[in-house]
């Protein structure tokens, strides 16, 4: 039933349904492992969508005319239930030419799903909860209302995110820390001239290499060898080679390699070795300086003397701009300011010591324009709206709705009998000679893989998709390495009669937690690694480190991506080299981190969700399992496209952009038609009324089918008005922007206007 009421001279109606409803780009050689483990058919992908934006115009059944403005939005509670307002124009069918249509206001309410990859927001079980339109007649609203319903194709109730993001008032969003985050400074070498930093998860691990003398290090993302007849060991650095007779002494052009490195194995693991063979000679002002570390450790590596630039607007800080790292200066004296993680550290120098700053950073630091070129930074200064914007990405669930009939757990392989472990805090046991997340609780097994539960009687199986979870899992703490489970829940089952199962998981599974306010990569701890040495092979498996790879915030994908070549060819500290039981050898460069999976221009795969890129496509955590028995949340963002009008293709995907309304051919409805044309200077006021904005700045009302300046807002609606201006103009530029950082395939991802930024202006001091 509908409630109708009568407000001045408009009608009202209002519904009674109110009800309630983020790729990192990593460029890894993967083949190895892609070669080892099972892969789901490759989807064909859409084709580049195009963007369009407001208003847009559709069809009704009854073959009148609607178009839709650009809604404001209101609120959007919990990053699920969304509350907009729109402006509206009806045209009846057979309406005369010179007849001017009605004019009113919506308001929408909808359940919403997130495709973080694609930037897009779907409106699901949309409704007009609300509709004022002046001039038509109470009895003919309702009629208008599911007229306007149904003309909006489901394909077309999609709206760019940045479009959301930028209504939703910050000042509401209150940030949950994850208890017990670490943030104790890594070790941070500085060099001014080429370098590079080896980490080590732990002391070597020399593996054998079968009919060959050399041994290669397994827990470091380089070729490392050591070649124990001359007590040597050896380093590839792109297409050349350095030797040290100590990992943490003086490393120097290793001259003529032994005999034993062109007997390496023809596979996979040593194809990248083999084509730096021979090896090309290097100067010694090309040589790097080799920096080694048994713990994950970090780099800031200038290129010379530190070089200085005013930040603008800031009283005192300065941007170091002759580095990729994120390092600012209060002043040419002052403390050194070096962002990784999420995390900052300041010292004294460059040179350390280092301790934790984020509590205590100056003002400056809030005063960083959108415009520079590292304003991604702000994201990670507490209080700001892009820390803030950043939680709230890391918040936002991807979901999959799994078939229980048809799924099977990937294969859980130990090395020797299953061996658990306590879980610190809880009454939980941990697998710890798999690489396989399975928890013991109560005498039940419980496995996570892939942001999917399953559910056991015995370690190895067999396993069935769980449908509940012990709340204890959801107590583990961060101290422990299964934590990123704690991130995966199974949502409320809506028909228990069939045999599907609904999980969702949020950033937090694949690395992104929040603390001190904002989005950070780690827990900060450092988790020992899984070693054993029974076989010819010494079995490895590592966790995945906080810092290691100079971790850097991308505000264009809300993920972590990974820092410049100085830190490896194969991805993060101590997970270049990876032991794969079913082939029993190891797979070099299988690894790819990123909050919502593997993204890139080359292929990436990610071990810890098994997702999987390619081609500049990207995959989150559902990705890897195929549509046959997991269908993800977000599949209506990568199974539609929008072509042009001239082809009579419409099925799309619908991107916001700037823009006027669109064309649309609908050959079902019977005909087609063009836009208004009009500018989408059109506003829906929460009062009922609808507004634009004057050349002089103020506000004029629709009445009696025209405008006028006389009936002014009250000052809380043009209060409003004002707000959703703003927001619908920084809209329009985010997504400008965004469409920028695409067409560069990336560049001026460190800035939050995209690669149409500046240089970061300030003058040089």
């Amino acid at each position: 039933m509908a409630n109708v009421t009568k407000k001045g001279t408009s009608m009202s109606i209002r519904t009674a349904n109110r009800g309630a409803a983020i790729v990192v780009a990593i460029i890894v050689a993967i083949t190895p492992v892609l070669q080892a483990l099972p892969q789901a058919p490759a989807k064909a992908q859409p084709a580049a969508a195009k963007s369009i934006g407001w208003p847009r115009t559709y069809a009704t059944p009854s073959q009148g005319r609607v178009i839709v403005y650009e809604p404001q939005i209101a609120s959007w509670g919990n990053q699920k239930q969304l509350v907009g307002y729109a402006a509206a124009s009806y045209t009846a069918k057979g309406a005369a030419n010179d007849a001017k249509p009605a004019l009113g206001t919506l308001k929408i309410e909808a359940d919403t799903s997130v495709s973080l990859g694609e930037r897009l927001v779907h409106f699901a079980n949309l409704r007009i909860t609300e509709a004022n339109f002046s001039t038509l007649p109470k009895e003919q609203l309702r009629e208008v209302v599911a007229e306007i319903t149904k003309a909006i194709p489901e394909d077309d109730r999609v709206i760019a995110l940045d479009s959301v993001l930028a209504f939703v008032d910050k000042s509401t969003i209150v940030p949950k820390d994850v208890p017990g985050l670490k943030a104790d400074p890594p070790v941070i070498f500085f060099s001014q001239g080429t370098a590079a930093v080896v980490n080590l998860d732990g002391e070597p691990i020399w593996s054998p290499i079968e009919k060959n003398d050399l041994k290669v290090a397994v827990n470091t993302n380089w070729d490392l060898f050591e070649h124990p007849p001359t007590q040597t060991y050896f380093l590839r650095y792109d297409n050349s080679w350095l030797k040290a007779t100590d990992l943490k002494g003086a490393w120097t052009a290793a001259g003529k390699l032994p005999d034993s490195f062109k007997a390496l194995p023809a596979d996979a693991n040593f194809k990248d070795v083999k084509a730096a063979l021979p090896g090309k000679n290097l100067s010694a002002s090309q040589r790097p300086t080799v920096y080694v570390s048994f713990t994950p450790a970090e780099l800031i590596l200038l290129r010379g003397p530190a070089s200085y630039l005013l930040v603008p607007g800031a009283k005192e800080l300065l941007w170091v701009n002759n580095t990729e790292s994120d390092v600012f200066r209060m002043g040419k004296t002052g403390p050194v300011y070096y962002l990784v993680t999420g995390r900052w550290f300041s010292a004294p120098d460059f040179t350390g010591p280092w301790t934790f700053a984020t509590t205590k950073l100056p003002e400056d630091f809030k005063r960083i324009p959108e415009e520079h070129e590292r304003s991604r930074v702000l994201a990670s200064v507490p209080g700001t709206d892009q820390a803030i914007e950043a939680v709230m990405l890391s918040q936002i669930p991807q979901t999959a709705r799994v078939d229980r009939t048809k799924i099977q757990a990937p294969v859980v392989a130990y090395q020797g009998d299953p061996q658990f472990a306590a879980i610190e805090g809880t009454s939980l046991q941990r697998a710890v000679n798999t690489e396989q997340d399975i928890i013991l609780a109560s005498g039940t097994y419980y496995y996570c893989s892939q942001g999917v539960w399953f559910v056991g009687k015995a370690a190895n199986g067999p396993w069935a998709v769980a449908t509940t979870i012990p709340a204890e899992v959801y107590k583990i703490p961060a101290s422990s390495p299964v934590h990123h489970v704690t991130y995966v829940v199974i949502e409320e089952d809506d028909d228990s009669n069939d045999s599907w199962t609904t999980f969702a998981y949020v950033a937090g599974y694949t690395g992104l937690m929040i603390g001190w306010g904002c989005a950070v990569w780690g827990s900060g701890w450092y988790y020992p690694p899984y070693v054993h040495y029974g076989g010819f092979y010494p079995i490895y498996y590592p966790h995945f480190p906080t810092y290691g790879y100079a971790a850097h915030y991308n505000p264009w994908t809300g993920s972590y991506g990974r820092g410049a070549v100085a830190y490896g060819p194969y991805g993060g500290v101590g997970a270049g080299a990876r032991y794969n039981p079913r082939t029993g050898t190891y797979a070099r460069g299988a690894v790819a981190w990123g909050p919502y999976g593997a993204r890139g221009a080359a292929e990436a795969y990610n071990p810890r969700t098994g997702a999987y890129g390619q081609t500049r496509q990207g995959a989150n955590a559902y990705g890897s399992w195929g549509s046959s028995a997991v269908v993800r949340g977000d599949d209506w963002a990568t199974t539609n496209r929008y072509t042009s009008n001239v082809t009579g293709n419409t099925t799309r995907v619908t991107r916001t952009d700037e823009g006027a309304a669109i064309s649309r051919r609908n050959p079902g409805q019977g005909g087609s038609f063009v836009a208004a044309g009009d500018d989408g200077n059109v506003y829906a006021g929460r009062d009922g009324n609808v507004y634009k904005r004057d050349e002089g700045g103020g506000w004029q009302q629709h009445e009696n089918g025209g405008w006028s300046s006389t009936n002014r807002p009250t000052p809380q609606t043009t209060d409003q008005l004002n707000r959703d201006r703003a927001a619908r103009t920084t809209a329009t530029q985010r997504t400008r922007d965004y469409s920028g950082v695409k067409s560069s395939g990336g560049r001026g991802s460190g800035s939050y206007r995209g690669a149409g930024a500046s240089r970061g202006g300030g003058r040089r001091r």
